[in-house]
């Protein structure tokens, strides 16, 4: 799978879940973090696309995705140890602790790989 697969669903994720819990809850906290990282997200996904047609990697974007992903790990681990509440710190963090680690592996593995060309 390229990273791209699945960084721009994650990234939408984060989207809703942050418009989600803002009209559920008025947390503006959770609109700006929730829709700020997704757009982040959403964006790298789409570099990486236009890289992967180029027949090229974006390291640059793969390293963007892994920092989100770390960072929300992190942040919202941190939040569901200290509250216990699944929605949202820990899906969130389940969630964010797959994707780095899916990170992780495509950059050990040198990032995208394309198919060979058949003629």
């Amino acid at each position: 799978m390229h990273d791209f697969c699945f960084t721009i669903p994650y990234g939408l994720i984060l989207i809703g879940g942050g418009v989600f819990g803002y009209f559920k809850k008025g947390s503006t906290a959770s609109l700006a973090g929730g829709v700020g990282t997704g757009l982040v997200l959403v964006l790298a996904g789409y570099l990486s696309l236009k890289a992967f047609e180029k027949r090229k990697n974006s390291h640059f974007a793969l390293i963007v995705e892994t920092v989100c992903a770390v960072t929300l790990t992190y942040v919202m681990g941190q939040r569901y140890y200290q509250t216990s509440k699944i929605m949202p710190a820990g899906m969130v963090a389940g969630i964010s602790v797959l994707m780095t680690g899916f990170y992780l592996y495509k950059i050990a593995t040198g990032g995208n790989h394309f198919p060979t060309k058949t003629e």
